[in-house]
């Protein structure tokens, strides 16, 4: 009767030993935060700087795109570039795309995105 105990208690340890371990975050994802609180300032800045030109992006993308739509829906058609938002008055002047990205417009779909120079 003991050696039946013994074993049940020691098959239980092992199978709670034997567990699967959680796979480790990937550093890749990661924020590049080192965690040291003297470049703690340096960390925020840089991740400020980061975000800041992933919201110019998007900002631009979304109003150039709804004047693209709205150009649709009056003419019946997508524009030929973007000049041709700036002609009839859908805009005063084309925006300036984010420092270091360009425009990049396909007329046939009438498509706008926001990509690297």
């Amino acid at each position: 009767m003991k050696t039946s105990g013994f074993l049940i208690v020691m098959v239980g340890w092992l199978l709670a030993a034997c567990h699967k371990d959680e796979p480790a975050a990937n550093p890749a994802n990661a924020p590049s935060a080192s965690g040291n609180p003297v470049t703690a300032p340096v960390d925020y800045l840089g991740a400020v700087a980061k975000d800041k030109k992933a919201a110019d992006k998007t900002i631009e993308t979304i109003g150039l795109n709804q004047t693209i739509q709205l150009f649709y829906a009056q003419e019946g058609r997508f524009p030929k570039n973007l000049n041709e938002l700036v002609a009839p008055g859908y805009l005063s002047k084309l925006p300036a795309p984010p420092a270091g990205m360009k425009f990049d417009y396909n007329p046939a779909a009438g498509q706008l995105k926001v990509v690297p120079q």
